[in-house]
This record gives C-alpha cells, sequence and structure tokens, in this order.
C-alpha cells in the first residue's frame, strides 16, 4: 500500500510539474487570460471571445487588468498569471474601455458612456470589492461622452484630471476634476487634439492605411514623464492591422499640446498579432514602463480583439516609444529595470512557420496546415470536439523547443456567456523524434479549470524534438477549432545573413515610402526598422520571406526626416542588421 501511495504521489507531483511551471519567466502576446464571450451579438448568433481597451494598473505592487465587455477584471502578482475576479458590485450594461487609476491605497474605476454614471472605488479589489464614490457624474451634451475616458493624477499638482473621446468627428477632450466634490468636473471640457492625417501617414484608415473613410482617434491615456505631459490616443481604427498609439506633449495636463515627431510611439502591422493601438501606459514594479493594446482578429465580427502588451521606454531625449520588434515572441518578464530596448527578448525563434501538419481528423476544406501559417484568421477544424482528436506539427529536423502556444478559434459557436463550468480548456503536448515514440511534455488536465483562448506553455526544460503532437482534452466550443499551433525555440543551423541591396525611396506624397531589398536564401522573415534618427529606429513592420521583397511604408509624417535599416531572421536567429539608409 505505502509503495501504491507513492506512486501516486510521484504521478501527481510528475504532472503537476508538466501542468505548471512555477518558473515561469516569459510571457507571449496576447496576454494568456480567459477572454470573455461577447453577449453584444446575440440576437444574429455570433458567438465569439474578445478583449479589447486594455487598462493595466499597478495597485499596491500588484496589477489589474480591465478590458472591454468582460463582466469584471483580472488580478496577477507577476504580470503572468492572471485570476479572474467577479466584483461586488457591476454595471448592467457591463462596462466599455473602463479608466481605472491607483491613487495611494484606492483604486478608481470609471465606465465609458454618453449618460450619467457613477465612478467606483475599492481600497480591496483584490477580493472584487467595490463602492461608489460619486453616484453620478455630470452629465456632458450629447455625443461628447466621456467615452472610452482616463483618471490622471498629478501628484506634484495634487490636481485630477480626465482624458477622453471616441469619434471620426470629436477631438480627445480634457477636463480637470474637483477631488473635494467626488471628483465631478472642476473646469468645462476642452478640445485637446485632432487627427491630422493628411500630414500624419499613419493617421488614415484602413489595411496599411490606404482607405479614405475619415479615421477614429479614441482610446485617451496621461503619462508624466521627466516634467513633460504625454496626452496618448489610439488611431485610425480597431478593425486594420495599422491600429496604432500615438502622443502629443505638453508643459501642462491641459495643454497646448505638440505633435510627436516620433509618431506612432506602438505601431505593429505586421507578424501574427497585428494591432498596437487603445491601450495605457503603466509602470511595473521595477519601475519599468509598458504600453497596452488591442490587436485584431476578426474571425466572427470585426470586433473580435485581443490584449497586448509591450515594453516600452523613454530615451534620452525623452521619446517615448514602445518596442513591437518580436511583439508577438516570447519575452522576459523583468527582475530589474532594463537598459536596452530588446534585453527582454529571449531570442526563441518560430520553429513551426509554414512547417507541415497531420490531424487525426478535418472539416470540409478547413485543413491542418493552417495551424502553423501564422494566420489568426485562417483555422483547423476537427471533425468532433471530443477528446483524443490531435494534430502534429513536422519540424522537419530536431529543434530546441523552449515554448508553445496554441490559439483556438470559435468556429461556429453558441456560446454567450463564459460560465466556468463549461467554459475551460484542456489539452496536452508531446514530443518525438521520430512519429511514433511520443513524450508528454504539458498537461494541464491536473490544473484549476479555466479558459484559455490563447495559451502560453513555457517549458520547464528544453526538448529536443522534430514532431510536437497536439491533443484535445476538452474545449467549451461545439467545434474543435485552432488557428494556429506556435512553437518557439532555437534551430541548430545558422542564422540568416544581412539581406543586401536596401533600397529606400520617398514618393511624391511623402507620407509613402518605398522599401526594396534582395531575399537572403535561408530566412523566413525580416523586421524593417525606421525612426527618426539611425539610433532612433523604434519602429517595425514584420513581413515573411514568401511575401514580395518590397514594402510601401504609409506612415509618415510629412516634413520629418526619417532612416530605415532591415535584417532577416529564421529559426536559428537574427541576422546583423543592415547599414542604416536615410528614407529620401
Amino acid at each position: 500500500m505505502k509503495k501504491i501511495l507513492l506512486i501516486l504521489v510521484s504521478c501527481t507531483f510528475y504532472f503537476s510539474i508538466l501542468a505548471q511551471n512555477p518558473n515561469q519567466k516569459t510571457y507571449c502576446n496576447p496576454v494568456d487570460i480567459g477572454y470573455r464571450y461577447n453577449f453584444e451579438q446575440l440576437n444574429e448568433k455570433i458567438s465569439y471571445r474578445s478583449g479589447a481597451d486594455p487598462v493595466i494598473i499597478n495597485h499596491k505592487n500588484e496589477y489589474y487588468l480591465f478590458v472591454t465587455i468582460s463582466g469584471g477584471y483580472w488580478h496577477s502578482k507577476d504580470l503572468i498569471n492572471w485570476d479572474y475576479i467577479k466584483p461586488s458590485m457591476w454595471p448592467m450594461e457591463d462596462m466599455c474601455a473602463p479608466a481605472a487609476l491607483s491613487v495611494r491605497d484606492t483604486l478608481y474605476l470609471f465606465q465609458s458612456t454618453f449618460e450619467q454614471r457613477p465612478i467606483l472605488f475599492s481600497t480591496e479589489p483584490e477580493k472584487g470589492k467595490l463602492q461608489f464614490y460619486n453616484r453620478w457624474l455630470p452629465r456632458l451634451p450629447q455625443y461628447i461622452g466621456p467615452w472610452d475616458p482616463a483618471l490622471f493624477y498629478d501628484e506634484e499638482l495634487d490636481k485630477w484630471y480626465m482624458y477622453w473621446g471616441s469619434s471620426n468627428v470629436y477631438p480627445i477632450f480634457g477636463a480637470e476634476l474637483d477631488k473635494k466634490r467626488n471628483l465631478t468636473y472642476a473646469s468645462t471640457y476642452k478640445g485637446l487634439i485632432y487627427l491630422d492625417p493628411k500630414n500624419h501617414g499613419w493617421e488614415r484608415f484602413g489595411r496599411d492605411h490606404r482607405d479614405t473613410i475619415k479615421p477614429f482617434t479614441e482610446g485617451a491615456w496621461m503619462t508624466k514623464h521627466n516634467g513633460k505631459y504625454f496626452l496618448q490616443y489610439g488611431a485610425p481604427g480597431t478593425e486594420y492591422n495599422v491600429y496604432a498609439n500615438g502622443t502629443y506633449i505638453g508643459d501642462n495636463p491641459l495643454g497646448p499640446f505638440t505633435y510627436a515627431p516620433y509618431n506612432p510611439i506602438s505601431y505593429k502591422p505586421g507578424g501574427f498579432l497585428t494591432g498596437a493601438g487603445h491601450g495605457n501606459t503603466f509602470q511595473d514594479n521595477y519601475g519599468n514602463y509598458w504600453n497596452t493594446g488591442t490587436p485584431w482578429i476578426a474571425v466572427n465580427w470585426n470586433f473580435e480583439r485581443r490584449v497586448a502588451m509591450f515594453p516600452t521606454g523613454f530615451d534620452t531625449d525623452n521619446q517615448m516609444f514602445a518596442n513591437t520588434r518580436f511583439g508577438d515572441f516570447p519575452h522576459f518578464l523583468p527582475t530589474k529595470k532594463w537598459t536596452q530596448k530588446d534585453e527582454l527578448f529571449t531570442g526563441w525563434m518560430l520553429l513551426s512557420y509554414k512547417k507541415p501538419c497531420m490531424a487525426s481528423s478535418v472539416r470540409d476544406t478547413l485543413v491542418a496546415n493552417k495551424v502553423t501559417d501564422e494566420n489568426p484568421r485562417s483555422f483547423w477544424v476537427a471533425n468532433t470536439n471530443k477528446a483524443g482528436e490531435w494534430l502534429t506539427v513536422d519540424l522537419q529536423s530536431v529543434q530546441e523547443v523552449k515554448a508553445l502556444q496554441v490559439n483556438f478559434t470559435d468556429y461556429k459557436s453558441d456560446i454567450f456567456d463564459s460560465n466556468e463550468e463549461r467554459v475551460y480548456a484542456q489539452f496536452k503536448f508531446y514530443a518525438s523524434n521520430d512519429n511514433k515514440n511520443w513524450q508528454l511534455i504539458y498537461d494541464n488536465t491536473h490544473e484549476p479549470k479555466r479558459d484559455r483562448p490563447n495559451a502560453y506553455v513555457e517549458l520547464p526544460q528544453a526538448v529536443k524534438a522534430r514532431y510536437i503532437k497536439y491533443e484535445n482534452i476538452h474545449v467549451p466550443m461545439p467545434n474543435l477549432a485552432v488557428s494556429d499551433i506556435r512553437i518557439f525555440g532555437n534551430g541548430t543551423g545558422k542564422a540568416p545573413q544581412t539581406p543586401k541591396q536596401l533600397s529606400v525611396k520617398r514618393q511624391a506624397d511623402t507620407r509613402n515610402a518605398d522599401i526594396t531589398w534582395d531575399k537572403s536564401s535561408n530566412d523566413i522573415g525580416y523586421n524593417i526598422l525606421w525612426g527618426i534618427a539611425p539610433d532612433k529606429l523604434y519602429q517595425t513592420y514584420q513581413v515573411w520571406s514568401d511575401a514580395p521583397n518590397s514594402l510601401e511604408l504609409r506612415a509618415l509624417t510629412v516634413g520629418q526626416k526619417y532612416f530605415c535599416a532591415i535584417e532577416a531572421f529564421n529559426e536559428n536567429g537574427v541576422s546583423v542588421l543592415s547599414e542604416v539608409k536615410e528614407i529620401k
């Protein structure tokens, strides 16, 4: 009996290690939370999970994440593990783009609205205890808002402010709040900034800024750094790959504000996860800045989205930037204040791009190979959603696997409520060198049940394998659908050579530039890096090697000088950066 008990205890410990890595040091966008099912399209029977307009607040050295239409919020102590909290009170209509702010021992919370609504507060948000702080913030004129609000406390001035706006007609607004009157308006509101797409190329609407629709500005946020006020905003529209954050800078909380010449500050139009607009900026416990944003999925609905966060900083010239280079690859969570903008990147490369796949079954033309195409809008669907359905990725040679990400899709789903008893994901991963003998490398069936539409798994130890197998145990959807299984680690070959013959030329419409290069022989993709100075190449546009070796960059500002360089990457690493060239 003792021997049997010892075996059972050992097995329990083994599976616990497989399911959880208590020493996890990395994260990978999109943020691995239980995105909630949306009820807005219930009448149209369109079911999907979504998360958008994120605000992460550091409150008493712990983190709180607020997301549009989620019925509650998330709490984390490390920015990796997020627990969902159902609060004691919540608006019946839910919250869109909520504003949150931590001041001393109190967390303040306010929803987007065109009506009178209360400001809520909590001194115990980890317990979900919310109370009324202000029963009715006074109503503003029709269509003025405050929609997409942001709360700001200027500690130096001991003054409170609100910023808001979500429109392609109205500007971003701002107003001072009166703390003595429970944060009602202390001043009349004023328009602060407008979009100017005729001069700011990145503010043009549409995919790659190619639509003539008047663009939208939204998602205001204020950050004070080195005595300057950085009023941030999202543009030009959430439903495209170019959704980004920009900033204006002022010497006072209500301006006047000047357009930052290096805009946009957070921009991710290429790669697996596209779009970085409408989020917030916060500091972690080590003083590092982060910028959050709203990537675009749009399988079932145009506003089906996710949450991302990117390392952010201010350089010696007080220039604000968010680092989206390899922004959907694994990154380390810092254990100190970082000094080099790329030092959080793990160097774990994508091993699975366009690798062949086999599956236990396939529904219609939704074939297995779609899970390695780095496109969240294409997907594999199995014949059933039952336990035992599987999919295998052939890496085509033995590679060192360090992390995995499985991204589920709501294909013809019938769920509109994230009921925890039904809505959870369980799965296993195996590794093999011969496609016959399999080693179990991950199993979450012994964890507490939770939903993980974009589950990221950092392995406790690297595994050398040619084949990786995903096995389904449970999904809540009526169809097992997976958009991408992403496998990260390091190959055993050489990194690609630096691309040659980089050519950059500005068009007559100086918001645009044509960039071309010669392809490397063993690459899978390229990062085009650009910025306003040779040592300020803060922006990245990622393209895959099977696309044309050219890019029309349409995000430039009229009258602003720019510089550009390129690097290639593959399974084994990243090339040396090319010579930096001015875009003339």
